[in-house]
């Protein structure tokens, strides 16, 4: 897709809050923007937690918040996300950008390694309870997010998985470095998974849909 296919693409399917377009402004100069996804997807992203009818939904990886204003706008009132991030000073804009949109009493972050604290939720007895995961953080740990997200989803809950096509590397087989060797296997693991129905769409960079069966 070219930059005019793509812009018009944006136009006639767009629609984007002014919270959202001032928070992805914000994040764009920021010297780790292209860790931010884009309008689209989130766009896209928001339409399936209509479509599933989520009320809980788990998010690893904040950054600036895009991800989890997005689908926090497209929850119902009693809806809530357990976001994950490491990161205090990414994570002070996204709550400035809940705060303006309205939704930070729908969002519980929890700071500090993902894994740790989705362990957390599973020891407390919350297996089974979200309808929705968004997997966008440290590659390396994908595999481990994943195994915990499908023991934190109900049956029928979907995974979201993002950078699977990682810039292409995943398909160069001179790319080994950690990150994409830890992406493609994932990618192989999905491909024959039996506990879920899979699709990989050319969204972005790369955006797979798992739904736990």
């Amino acid at each position: 897709m070219n930059q005019t296919l793509y812009d018009y693409l944006l136009s006639v399917s767009l629609r984007e809050p002014d919270v959202l377009r001032a928070l992805r402004e914000e994040a764009a100069s920021h010297s780790y923007g292209g860790m931010q996804i884009a309008p689209e997807q989130g766009q896209f992203m928001a339409l399936l937690v209509e479509l599933v009818g989520a009320r809980n939904v788990l998010e690893i990886g904040v950054f600036t918040g895009y991800s989890s204003t997005r689908l926090a706008l497209a929850l119902p009132p009693e809806g809530r996300i357990t976001a994950c991030d490491i990161n205090e000073e990414f994570t002070a804009t996204a709550r400035r950008h809940w705060q303006r949109a309205g939704v930070e009493d729908k969002i519980d972050l929890r700071l500090g390694p993902a894994l740790d604290t989705l362990d957390g939720l599973i020891a407390e007895g919350r297996g089974g309870t979200y309808d929705l995961a968004f997997i966008d953080a440290d590659k390396e740990n994908y595999d481990g997010y994943y195994e915990r997200a499908l023991q934190l989803l109900r049956t029928g809950g979907l995974v979201l998985i993002d950078n699977v096509l990682w810039g292409g590397k995943v398909a160069d087989p001179a790319m080994n470095d950690a990150d994409t060797a830890a992406i493609r296997a994932l990618n192989q693991k999905l491909h024959t998974d039996p506990r879920v129905s899979i699709s990989l769409l050319p969204i972005a960079d790369g955006l797979t849909l798992a739904r736990k069966r």
